[in-house]
This record gives structure tokens, sequence and C-alpha cells, in this order.
């Protein structure tokens, strides 16, 4: 099972856009595969995995849909089958 967006991207379920923003440039830059120190298998699961909490909670209509029914809401908005 996937992990909690908001735990993902260490926010709190009632961070504003900013804060969601900020948290994803901020683990962006330390997991991006042509960057990070990790092996590049793990910072590219890393990277993607962050990068699917961030499409979710910085889409308002799409965090709504998380919020209420959780991954199974937004199942179909990330690539996800």
């Amino acid at each position: 099972m996937p992990r909690d967006y908001y735990e993902v991207l260490g926010v709190a379920k009632d961070a504003s856009q900013d804060d969601i923003k900020k948290a994803y440039r901020q683990l962006a830059k330390k997991y991006h595969p042509d960057v990070s120190t990790e092996e590049k298998e793990v910072a590219e699961a890393k990277f993607k995995e962050i990068s699917e909490a961030y499409e979710i909670l910085s889409d308002p209509e799409k965090r709504k849909l998380y919020d209420q029914y959780g991954h199974e809401g937004v199942k179909n908005s990330f690539g996800q089958d």
C-alpha cells in the first residue's frame, strides 16, 4: 500500500499550498536522481513518490478527493491502474 502523501512530503494534513510547494521543492532537490548521493534506483523511487504526492496535494480538487477517499479517490490521477 502506498504511503500517505502528507507523510511523504512531511507536511500536516492542514498544510497550506505554499507549505506543500516548499516541502516538495526541498525534497525534490535532495532526491533528484541527477544530484542525489543515494543509489540511483533508490533516488529515482523516492523522487517518483515525492512527485506523485505533490501532484495530488498541489491540486485542490485531487487533494479534496484524496482527503475524502485516500488513494482510491485519486487512483487514476497519476497513471495508477
